[in-house]
């Protein structure tokens, strides 16, 4: 089904792998037989590895927008941006902060993530209403909500081949179109609004090779969680880019591509490319934009830093079970044993929530040897596909869901898809058979739309399946499972009343591919403003919406209690800040960061709270000059430096820190970092971060990104301190290796902690306190 090759190796003419380029006559015969023409020696000359890596078509599209010198590091620049409601007004908030005049670039505002305006009175269409006055005042893209999710309308409306996308949400990816997608949190986003650019180093690429064709009943979820099982697990792709290509590519339609690709994020890699060919050409042509294709495959030999080989024909339905999307089955596999399965889940997940009894819930979905689901949901940038919708509705077409327990919703994602369902017929299929039909909304992504009941198991078409999405509070006795399947299945499971059913178990008819897009919707109400700022109007706020706190720069000292210990194999985002209901206040920094690690940690925020509460008593003191406080002098007897204690208190910040093992797998969202800031922190501590883009976040907000090796993490006790002298001078002279004291008591004891891959942007950017202290500097002198 899948193989994954972990050594480098060349690739020939698109279909052709090789380690080496030294046998040419069999790579010829081979060439010979599949009707390529032949390789001479003059075509090898010069191409080793580090040459034909450029050949690859990531190298390509990444070297055309590289800025800088041309070294190891590459200084990005894209063609366009997109945020949705969540992220928006922080990154407007910070960029104004920092100097921003307008929108250099395309920036789309999309308005898909806090669209039920319930929830908080007006506080989520308060945030609108600044987006659109944002969006006139700085010359920018406006998507209302229920009009489009965020990655619909990037494809439809702003992808190019060749062409490279920042989003400032982590599924921000294009790559079936011909378009490098990247998700990071919202500070990358202010550089690129700051006439800046995204600085990465050259990252390695991997063949994702293509063969076969998908059997009737599998569909793009199938193989894009048959893939991130593979790999999660192992890091394979950990921040580097999918390049996918091979024969297996021209069985694909495009909505299948977009289904598999927009999955990449799960596997925790940077960005992902694809060949393209005409499909993609009618795609562009379909939505009036066929000037934005070109042909993008690899060079004639290309050298890959691994090899992902996947027989589409071999791929079955899967399932992805609680509680992340790399805990993945075949659907048949879990049917012929669902007890021991789902008992693993329970005990895995029992481990990971440690503040709520889980034993029996799941297992207790067995029923009569099956297992029976209580809902089932397609929705989003992965789910809410024209193609995948109207599959559903033929298959359901003259059935019924019934009326017992099970439900089942829809989400088209955007308005000119859900017009086309309803011009041929399939919105009238589905309503039929009894299942609910919405707006284009990301909600059962994240936890804020068909929250199923305490208990309730919900099979789902979107993008993650993580604690809480679903909106369970585990910490307040409330759980919900859910499992990430493909469209087909859910509806082979729909028809069978509930009872998880693979979709190659039961009749899949044909859907006429046929598509007409109508970009009247948008031009009737997206409000596009690129390049036409007005100046003079007024941004709109909200009750809700505030400036970020005053932050001071990295002082001389750092003194940091430990305030939250995670020691799970991986943390996501949505454990640092939860999404769903918190999604209210995210323009907010105060009021939001009372929620940080609120279900993995109850006590964080307390524990930072009180020691940022001493350092606020050290910031007054030195303003009024009364440093003859006992808060104050316990600490310094705690630490016992070499220094009298007046200056000792002068250079020395009070904060608190977190540990965790491999922290940051999720979302983009900048609040997983900045919420801990706003409490207070200074760094953060772990074995290695999950993804680049939460490092991004620490180092932006001013953070420490601290890593440890394995055998130091013994020492690392919660509520202990950590001691850092001279932490200014050492970030700043380029230490990578810095020794650290950690005090627990009449106890301790040294700690090693490593610093390395910061450029120097990134440690002036720790040395000036955050994102916003840097570009307020610069502009000052």
């Amino acid at each position: 089904m899948i193989k994954l090759k972990k050594k480098g190796a060349y690739l020939i003419k698109g279909r052709i792998i090789r380690d080496s380029l030294k046998d040419l006559k069999s790579i010829n015969k081979e060439l010979e037989k599949a009707n390529q023409s032949p390789l001479s020696d003059t075509n090898l000359d010069g191409l080793n590895p580090e040459v034909a890596r450029n050949n690859t078509m990531a190298y390509q599209i990444l070297i055309d927008h590289d800025t800088g010198s041309g070294d190891e590091t590459l200084n990005i620049k894209f063609d366009a941006m997109a945020s949705h409601d969540i992220t928006y007004v922080g990154i407007i908030q910070t960029a104004k902060a920092s100097g921003l005049k307008e929108f250099p670039l395309p920036y789309v505002l999309t308005n898909c993530h806090n669209s039920l305006c319930a929830v908080g009175g007006t506080i989520n269409e308060d945030d609108h209403v600044f987006g659109l006055t944002a969006a006139r005042k700085f010359g920018g893209y406006y998507v209302p909500a229920h009009l489009a999710v965020i990655h619909q309308y990037m494809r439809e409306m702003m992808t190019g081949c060749g062409k490279m996308i920042l989003g400032s949400d982590s599924h921000t990816r294009y790559g079936a179109l011909g378009t490098m997608g990247i998700g990071e949190g919202g500070p990358e986003l202010v550089k690129q609004l700051l006439n800046r650019t995204y600085d990465i180093p050259r990252p390695e690429v991997i063949c994702v090779y293509l063969t076969g064709k998908p059997r009737k009943g599998v569909g793009p979820q199938d193989v894009a969680l048959a893939i991130i099982g593979e790999v999660f697990s192992s890091g394979f792709v950990k921040n580097k880019v999918m390049e996918f290509v091979g024969p297996g590519i021209e069985e694909l339609s495009i909505d299948y591509r977009n289904g598999i690709d927009v999955m990449t994020t799960e596997t925790s890699c940077l960005s992902s490319i694809w060949s393209t060919d005409d499909r993609v050409r009618e795609y562009y042509k379909i939505h009036g934009r066929e000037n934005e294709y070109q042909e993008l495959k690899p060079g004639e030999v290309a050298y890959y830093d691994g090899f992902i080989i996947v027989d589409l024909s071999k791929i079955e339905p899967m399932i992805a079970l609680p509680f992340h999307p790399s805990n993945v089955y075949k659907i048949s596999e879990l049917n012929n044993n669902p007890h021991d399965i789902l008992s693993k889940v329970e005990n895995d997940v029992a481990k990971q929530l440690t503040n709520v009894s889980v034993k029996g819930r799941l297992t207790g979905k067995i029923v009569d040897g099956r297992v029976k689901v209580d809902q089932g949901v397609v929705a989003g940038c992965s789910g809410g596909t024209y193609e995948n919708i109207a599959v559903m509705a033929k298959m359901l077409e003259s059935g019924s869901i019934g009326n017992g327990p099970f439900s089942l919703s829809v989400y088209p994602a955007s308005q000119p898809v859900n017009i086309e369902l309803n011009r041929n017929g399939y919105i009238n299929k589905l309503m039929e058979a009894g299942v609910i039909t919405r707006t284009a909304f990301c909600g059962p992504c994240f936890g804020a739309g068909d929250v199923p009941a305490n208990n309730g198991f919900s099979i789902r078409h979107t993008t993650r399946n993580f604690p809480n999405r679903e909106g369970s509070k585990p910490g307040e006795g409330q759980i919900a499972w859910v499992g990430l399947m493909d469209t087909r299945s859910i509806a082979a499971t729909a028809l069978n009343g509930g009872i998880l059913t693979p979709a190659t178990e039961i009749d899949i008819p044909e859907v006429d591919p046929g598509y007409h897009f109508d970009k009247g919707i948008y031009e009737k109400r997206v409000y596009a403003g690129y390049g036409k700022p007005d100046p003079q109007k007024e941004l709109k706020y909200g009750p809700n919406i505030k400036d970020w706190p005053q932050m001071i720069s990295l002082p001389d000292n750092l003194l940091l209690q430990i305030a939250s210990v995670i020691d799970d194999p991986v943390t996501t985002t949505d454990e640092l800040i939860p999404s769903g209901e918190t999604s209210s206040y995210r323009s907010n920094p105060i009021r939001l960061a009372e929620f940080t690690l609120y279900r993995k940690d109850p006590g964080y925020v307390n524990r930072a709270k009180k020691i940022q509460g001493i350092e606020k008593l050290r910031l007054r003191a030195l303003e009024d000059g009364n440093l003859d406080m006992d808060e104050l002098k316990n600490l310094y007897n705690l630490v016992n430096p070499e220094i009298n204690y007046r200056d000792w208190v002068k250079k020395t910040s009070f904060g608190s820190v977190i540990y965790a093992n491999k922290p940051g797998d999720g979302s983009a969202r900048e609040q997983a970092a900045s919420c801990q800031k706003v409490l207070g922190g200074w760094a953060n501590i772990a074995l290695e971060y999950a993804t680049k883009r939460y490092r991004s976040n620490v180092i932006n907000w001013g953070m420490v990104p601290f890593t440890i090796d394995a055998d130091e993490k013994d020492k690392i006790k919660k509520e202990a301190y950590l001691y850092l002298p001279q932490i200014r001078q050492k970030l700043a002279d380029g230490n990578e290796s810095i020794t650290g004291y950690i005090i627990d008591g009449a106890h301790r004891v040294d700690i090693k902690l490593k610093i390395k891959n910061l450029s120097p942007d990134q440690r002036q950017v720790i040395l000036d306190g955050c994102l916003i202290n840097y570009y307020r500097k610069s502009r000052t002198e």
